[in-house]
């Protein structure tokens, strides 16, 4: 199956379009609405449908949720609403959308598209994602097998989760200079890189078209690049992982 929906849900927006996965690339402009707050599960159902209308969408579809994702399960909801852990969100988001859906965690999906179409391509070795926006995501590979859910934007730095520092909501809420915003990043990467000797650090998330302004101001060892895809990796690798399943 070439086409298949992509739905990204993020904790300040749910975008979607649909996605050739042969190819990684969108086949229609994208649609992103808000996201609803509180962003309970009753109130966003409606806005994954209002989606699915929108691209009149009968056939698959792919959805990320930014938190832990288990066989379908919603297991975390750091940047929303705790009444969607333990929902299952095959059934739950299925039934909303009248259609068959496959769940993944959101950096894990942009990882999948980025190591396949992006970034990460024909990259050996342990490769991490990090997308940094209302928190910071992760995914992890090593020689392109990706280790899911492993969330380590909540790693603790100086007694509080990493996102709160260096997540791109941290730099404007805090209404941090590009260098000092940069030190915290460069404090969580040095972390990291600690913890996983990566040999490539990928940056996603719509932060990436802005990388100029901070990743020369890093000083890990690791090589550091932006996302190749920015921020239509999420949508690119939902849907690659619904057609995967269906494969």
């Amino acid at each position: 199956m070439a086409g298949v929906l992509g739905i990204d849900i993020g904790g300040t927006g749910i975008k979607a379009a649909p996605v050739d996965v042969a190819e990684g690339r969108l086949t229609a402009d994208r649609l992103k609405l808000p996201t609803p707050r509180p962003a309970a599960p009753d109130a966003v159902a409606p806005i994954v449908r209002q989606l699915v209308d929108h691209f009149e969408w009968d056939g698959q579809i792919g959805i990320t949720f930014p938190g832990v994702v288990a066989a379908g399960t919603i297991r975390t909801a750091a940047n929303l609403d705790s009444g969607w852990i333990g929902i299952d969100a095959h059934e739950f988001l299925g039934a909303a959308t009248g259609r068959t859906v496959t769940v993944l965690n959101d950096a894990d999906a942009a990882g999948i598209a980025e190591m396949r179409f992006g970034a990460g391509r024909g990259q050996p070795g342990t490769v991490l994602l990090l997308t940094l926006g209302t928190g910071i995501g992760s995914a992890l590979f090593y020689n392109g097998v990706l280790v899911p859910n492993t969330e380590f934007g909540h790693i603790e730095i100086n007694g509080k989760d990493a996102e709160e520092r260096a997540s791109e909501r941290a730099r404007e809420e805090q209404d941090l200079s590009w260098g000092k915003w940069a030190s915290h990043v460069d404090t969580y990467l040095d972390k990291m890189e600690a913890l996983l000797s990566p040999d490539l650090i990928i940056i996603g998330g719509g932060i990436s078209r802005k990388s100029g302004k901070f990743l020369p101001r890093l000083t890990l060892r690791a090589r550091v690049v932006p996302a190749s895809l920015q921020n239509e990796a999420g949508i690119v690798g939902a849907a690659m992982a619904a057609a995967a399943v269906s494969g």
